[in-house]
């Protein structure tokens, strides 16, 4: 367990069941329900209906398609952690204090695929989500090197092309089935008309009962392939090629989604950088104007100061509602993110849970079949065993004998 933060309640505190404590990329606390997939920032009542404090608000991860919210707006506070500014004042002695400088941000956070995260040497270990399961919303946070060296690819668009790749998988084991079911129906027609073919049909006796039996349960075969045929059709192609018809353009609005809140990410803190360069400009101008003024190099009046130190605490201002802005859409998108790899990941377990099951119904309809198509053969089996040459000879001879009186020996 990472230890809480100075001032956090201590993590010995019993949680409700199915609930646990993590730290967020920016190191703040937030409790999953693993049930349920809900999050919130306010730690869970132990007793049920009670809520942990007056301002709690709970933020249920919806098991609706790609991750989607009902109300579309984030249910997260914003995350100030580490990007937090003191409003300007005109006092010059608090003028460097605005904004860190550029070597202590770049020392305390790193910056990956535009998001600002603090760095690992300045935060405690953040546990994941699910440390057994491997799970899709634990490591897929950041870019990862194209093989070919032509650029990287975001993590979370590896996990689209997983899912689409998947659902190809399914449709050409869909196509595979539909060839399965060819071969049985042209085996079937090719059966039926051998049955009918009059090769041999003048034998007699027992053994010709037993031929006959043996040319109608090639027609009784044919129609056991037939039903196979058409169950395999019904029960596991057009099952495979059903499942999730829109499934691929889902899965755009789904990358769309995710798309559009890093490019709102990325334009959120272009906005604060400049906004920063602003502030660090407006107090260059005020410390230089400040100075001037002190030794006398200039004749600036204490109006051109205020007007200064107006700017600069106009700027500060900006900045301050910049880095809120960045920070909204931060926590939004690691929501969004969290929500959408849970929901991605269900979708793969589904599919394969699919596609196993109809799998086990195609190998039950082969047991059924060749079942079938014993019994077909058991007739024949029957009549094969009863076949007598002796009684079929008696019985030949007494249809076609011509007489029973041998000739008479001749003498000279």
């Amino acid at each position: 367990m990472v230890p809480p933060p100075p001032g956090e309640e201590s993590q010995t505190v019993i949680l409700p069941p199915g609930w646990q404590s993590y730290l967020s990329p920016q190191g703040r606390r937030y409790y999953v329900n693993t049930t349920t997939n809900e999050t919130t920032w306010e730690r869970p009542s132990s007793s049920p209906g009670i809520p942990a404090s007056p301002g709690s608000h709970r933020s249920p991860l919806p098991p609706a398609v790609n991750g989607y919210h009902a109300s579309g707006t984030p249910a997260h506070p914003p995350e100030t952690a580490h990007m937090s500014v003191r409003k300007s004042t005109g006092d010059s002695q608090n003028l460097g204090s605005s904004s860190p400088s550029k070597k202590q941000s770049k020392e305390n956070t790193i910056t990956i695929n535009c998001v600002t995260f603090p760095h690992p040497d300045t935060m405690p270990e953040q546990q994941l989500l699910k440390p057994t399961e491997w799970s899709y919303c634990d490591y897929f946070w950041a870019d990862k090197k194209d093989p070919q060296g032509n650029g990287t690819v975001a993590g979370f668009e590896l996990l689209l092309q997983k899912q689409l790749k998947g659902k190809q998988m399914q449709k050409e084991m869909a196509e595979f089935i539909r060839e399965r079911i060819k071969i049985e129906e042209d085996y079937a027609k090719n059966l039926a008309k051998l049955s009918q073919n009059s090769l041999a049909s003048q034998e007699e006796g027992s053994l010709g009962e037993a031929w006959a039996q043996v040319k109608k349960s090639l027609a009784d075969e044919a129609e056991v392939h037939l039903k196979f045929s058409a169950k395999l059709h019904s029960e596991v192609e057009k099952p495979l090629m059903n499942f999730r018809e829109n499934f691929k353009k889902d899965m755009k609005k789904c990358d769309h989604h995710i798309a559009d809140l890093r490019k709102q990410l990325a334009s959120r803190y272009a906005s604060v950088e400049k906004a920063r360069k602003a502030l660090t400009e407006r107090q260059r101008d005020l410390e230089m104007k400040t100075q001037q003024l002190e030794i006398k190099l200039s004749n600036k009046t204490e109006e051109d100061i205020k007007k200064a130190r107006r700017k600069s605490t106009q700027a500060g201002d900006d900045l301050m509602r910049c880095v809120d802005l960045y920070n909204q859409a931060q926590s939004k998108w690691f929501e969004e993110m969290v929500t959408t790899t849970l929901e991605l990941e269900r979708l793969e377990v589904e599919r394969v849970e699919m596609i196993r099951q109809h799998l086990c119904q195609y190998t039950q309809l082969r047991h059924e079949t060749d079942m079938f198509n014993q019994s077909t053969v058991e007739p024949v089996d029957q009549l094969l065993r009863k076949v007598d040459p002796a009684k079929d000879r008696e019985l030949w001879v007494r249809e076609h004998k011509t007489g029973s009186i041998r000739p008479v020996d001749m003498e000279i």
